[in-house]
């Protein structure tokens, strides 16, 4: 985020892994659904950072890859702690 200057709400990786922090307190079971919702979240958003911005309003109606890549591998870390 400091680097990137990228924040929620902008259609980046940032929209699934700062839930998943939020909830990682919890377990990683929550942390991985909180990644889930927030990567589906950006389907209706326009781009703000990152490449996807590059396109503008198309970006509109498609899930941004940074978020469903970053939701993955909270995933793949709640599976490998056994939740």
């Amino acid at each position: 985020m400091t680097l990137g200057g990228a924040a929620p709400g902008d259609k980046t990786m940032i929209d699934a892994l700062v839930p998943a922090v939020d909830a990682l307190g919890t377990s990683f079971a929550a942390a991985r659904t909180a990644a889930e919702e927030g990567a589906v979240a950006t389907t209706p958003l326009q781009a703000r950072k990152g490449r996807a911005s590059y396109v503008g309003e198309r970006s509109i109606g498609h899930q941004d890859p940074g978020a469903t890549s970053s939701a993955l591998l909270v995933a793949g870390l709640a599976e490998a702690a056994g939740e």
